[in-house]
């Protein structure tokens, strides 16, 4: 018998959101290649990614349907933060995450951080929830990724040397370690 994966999204960070920058692409590769469903589509309002611009588009693109998983990187991952406190789904891999607006007018103007975080009703709504940061980050301090995996109970993953895992200070074009953890939650790993 054969299992329903779930569809997954991709939603890049803001400034930066074409589809074709960083990994999105190779992961949305490699989970295809599995029998995923992959969303990967370069976001409206990609400059300031708002909240209410975003949050319909992943739910439009999701078909609301909880079977799904959002992989978010740094604005993208916030989206799926959010996203959670309305939503069920089955799991979301969040990279490069905070939760205050960390002193920005462009992440101020966002609206992610004018509202509360509802914290248990985020860890509630994902049957998992995976969480990648880097100490060297030069944009996320790497207390904001430590506060969100302390709320959440993340399955934490801290590095030393991937910067925001891509981005102008530092290139990356594979994340092979995101795309086996979910591979690895449908037991898709070769052995």
């Amino acid at each position: 018998m054969s299992v329903m994966l779930p569809r997954v999204i991709i939603v890049p960070g803001n400034h930066e959101t074409s589809i074709e920058a960083n990994w999105y692409l190779d992961v949305k590769r490699r989970l295809e290649e599995n029998g995923f469903s992959v969303v990967a589509k370069t976001m409206p309002d990609g400059y300031l990614a708002r909240k209410e611009i975003w949050l319909p588009f992943i739910e439009k693109e999701l078909e609301n349907s909880p079977n799904a998983i959002i992989v978010g990187h740094s604005s993208g991952a916030v989206a799926a933060l959010r996203y959670l406190e309305t939503h069920t789904l089955e799991g979301v891999v969040i990279v490069g995450a905070c939760y205050t607006d960390l002193g920005s007018e462009t992440e101020r103007l966002s609206n992610y951080y004018s509202a509360p975080w509802h914290w248990e009703t985020i860890k509630k709504n994902a049957k998992w929830i995976i969480q990648y940061a880097s100490v060297d980050d030069p944009f996320i301090p790497i207390h904001e990724a430590q506060f969100i995996h302390e709320k959440l109970g993340t399955d934490y993953h801290e590095d030393t040397s991937e910067g925001h895992y891509g981005s102008s200070h530092k290139e990356k074009k594979e994340f092979l370690e995101l795309t086996n953890v979910i591979l690895a939650k449908y037991s898709l790993l070769p052995f």
